[in-house]
C-alpha cells in the first residue's frame, strides 16, 4: 500500500519536535485515501506529549478524543510518530511499537513514523525520518518506492518558512492542552497559517 507524506502532517511533526527540542515527543497521524487506489495520504497529524512517553490514563484520553474528531472530519488514525530525546535514538521503543501495533489492529495499513534528530535542520535536504509498516508481527522498513511526497522541496521549505515564523511556539500538544483545556489541540490556528504559507509558496498569494 502506498503512503503520501502531506506538507502539513510532515511540517506539523517537525514543530513539535523544535517546540520541544530536548524532550521525546508523540503523536498520531490522521489518514484519509488519496487518488490511486490503495494509497493513504497521511493528510494532517495530531502532537501528543513531550517528555517522558508512557502508557497512561491520559493517552488512553488523548486516542479516544482524537479517533472521535478525526472520523468528524473525514479522517482516520492512520499510524504514530514519535522522536526519541537523543541524538543518535532512532529505533522504535516498546512504547512506539506497543501503539503502532494498536492501531495496526484497527487499520492494516497503519504506519510507524521514527524521526531523526541528527537530520532534523531547518531545511533538511531528504526527508528527515523514517517511515515503517508491520510485517508479521514485526516492525520494518517499508519499501521507499510506496513513499510518496506530493513535492519533497515544496514540503521542506515549508518547514522552513513556518520555523522563521516561529510557528513552533504556537504548536499546541495534548500535554499543553491538559494544562490548560482552553488551549486547541486540533491547532486549526496553525494549520491556516501552513494553508496561507502554502499558497504563498506556491504563487496564488
Amino acid at each position: 500500500m502506498e503512503v503520501e507524506v502531506s506538507a502539513r502532517a510532515y511540517a506539523k511533526m517537525h514543530l513539535h519536535c523544535a517546540r520541544h527540542p530536548h524532550a521525546a515527543v508523540n503523536g498520531l497521524l490522521l489518514g484519509r485515501w488519496g487518488g490511486p487506489p490503495e494509497c493513504v495520504c497521511l493528510s494532517d497529524c495530531v502532537p501528543l506529549f513531550h517528555g517522558p512517553l508512557a502508557l497512561s490514563p491520559m493517552l488512553e484520553v488523548a486516542l479516544n478524543q482524537v479517533d472521535v474528531w478525526a472520523s468528524r472530519s473525514g479522517l482516520f488514525l492512520a499510524g504514530y510518530y514519535q522522536a526519541n530525546a537523543g541524538l543518535d535514538e532512532q529505533s522504535p521503543t516498546p512504547l512506539a511499537l506497543k501503539l503502532a501495533s494498536r492501531l495496526a489492529e484497527l487499520f492494516e495499513g497503519a504506519v510507524l513514523i521514527m524521526l531523526d534528530n541528527r537530520k532534523l535542520s531547518p531545511s533538511p535536504r531528504v526527508p528527515p525520518l523514517t517511515v515503517l509498516e508491520q510485517c508479521e508481527r514485526h516492525w520494518v522498513p517499508k519499501d521507499k518506492n510506496l513513499i510518496m511526497w506530493r513535492d519533497w522541496d515544496s514540503s521542506r521549505h515549508l518547514g522552513k518558512a513556518l520555523l522563521e515564523a516561529k510557528a513552533h511556539t504556537r504548536l499546541v500538544d495534548f500535554d499543553a492542552h491538559l494544562d490548560d483545556i482552553r488551549r486547541d489541540w486540533t491547532n486549526q490556528h496553525l494549520n491556516a497559517e501552513i494553508a496561507r504559507l502554502a499558497s504563498v509558496a506556491n504563487g496564488n498569494a
